[in-house]
């Protein structure tokens, strides 16, 4: 029998995630000098890592031959203190990316159905595969807007979860405080509220979903200390909700499934409150230098709050290869349903400065 035949037939059609290319493929490939190539495609932090968090990372290496602190009792006390919930409300993931599978392993299954946009964050949708639950896509609004008022509307007796981030990736547009309350007032108490905050830190003032959680609904919201924190290559994040709720995707967990160095890192990040207010700054003017840009270009964007810009180009992905070989990475997202498209990070001033010049002299071309 071949490999094939003796797998589990769901994993043969599922999916699967295709990253954006580091700089060293991307240089190699193209026979490019890494040095002169930028990044702007994965939504990093380009102001780099909390210094904090780097320092304790360095710490925890020392002691590298010792088992993580499988319950991340330093990280759970950090997040209780400083979302004012108990220690027992937070569970710690390899990112939040595992957080959502966690989810999968304890909510879905084949019968069931998970509710998100059309265009929404690809995961939502290959964790929804993966465990044989059907996903149900609904339309994005005018702008590409996220109606939530959709989302109730898609809801059946077959529903277990309903996916919505705020900012949006790959579209970075927000969804107002009253819209997301009234989408939580609104679900029926089958159906649970997977918040994905990944981009709230860039928020001012981002909605606060905890009075609704202590109000007994059903909603569990999820960060990570990739973004604004700049620890994407640790890979941690974390959810909150009722300690009932947490309990359940706790049993979905791995043991130690979050590295000591990263736990040390986030841990440690969490005070890092000069880094992440320079941070929100730098991206707000990024974004403005960005638009200003675009509009210069004559180029439609969607006025995005993450730390990314979505812009129409035409052919994105032509757009992408011919950007590519000048030595600027962005994101085409025809795999999005959005192929005129392309997902600009924020980068440095200096960077965004070359991403505008490539594109004004690919868009001549």
């Amino acid at each position: 029998m071949t490999f094939a035949e003796l797998a589990n037939p769901g994993i043969l059609t599922q999916p699967v995630y295709e990253a954006g290319k580091p700089i060293e493929t991307v240089a190699r490939e193209l026979g490019l000098d890494p040095a002169g190539i930028i990044k702007l495609a994965s939504n990093e932090n380009p102001l780099g890592t909390s210094p904090l968090g780097l320092a304790a990372a360095q710490r925890a290496l020392q002691e590298s031959h010792l088992y993580p602190d499988g319950g991340y009792f330093a990280l759970r006390k950090k997040l209780a203190d400083k979302f004012r919930l108990g220690m027992d409300q937070f569970v710690i993931g390899n990112g939040s990316n595992e957080l959502i599978e966690l989810l999968g392993h304890a909510f879905l299954s084949p019968g069931r159905e998970c509710v998100m946009h059309r265009s929404a964050f690809v995961v939502y949708k290959l964790v929804t595969l993966m465990f044989g639950a059907t996903p149900v896509e609904v339309p994005l609004g005018p702008g590409l807007k996220q109606d939530t008022a959709a989302l109730l509307a898609a809801i059946t007796p077959r529903t277990r979860l309903v996916f919505l981030a705020s900012p949006a990736n790959p579209t970075g547009v927000t969804n107002t405080a009253d819209e997301i309350a009234a989408l939580i007032t609104g679900l029926p108490p089958h159906v649970i509220l997977v918040m994905d905050e990944a981009y709230a830190e860039y928020l001012e003032n981002a909605p606060d979903l905890r009075p609704f959680i202590a109000d007994g609904r059903k909603v569990i919201c999820l960060r990570t200390f990739s973004k604004i924190y700049g620890l994407a290559a640790l890979r941690v994040g974390y959810g909150y909700a009722a300690p009932e709720l947490i309990s359940i995707v706790q049993r979905a967990r791995q043991p130690f499934n979050v590295n000591a160095i990263a736990a040390a890192a986030a841990t440690a990040a969490l005070d890092d409150e000069a880094f992440v207010t320079r941070c929100r700054r730098e991206n707000l003017t990024g974004l403005t230098q960005l638009a200003t840009g675009f509009q210069s270009l004559g180029l439609e964007f969607v006025p995005g709050q993450g730390n990314f810009l979505l812009v129409k180009v035409g052919d994105g992905v032509a757009v992408f290869d011919a950007l590519q070989r000048r030595g600027v990475i962005t994101r085409p997202v025809k795999g999005y349903g959005l192929p005129e498209w392309l997902r600009v990070t924020v980068g440095t001033t200096a960077q965004n400065e070359r991403l505008l010049a490539g594109l004004k002299a690919t868009l001549k071309m």
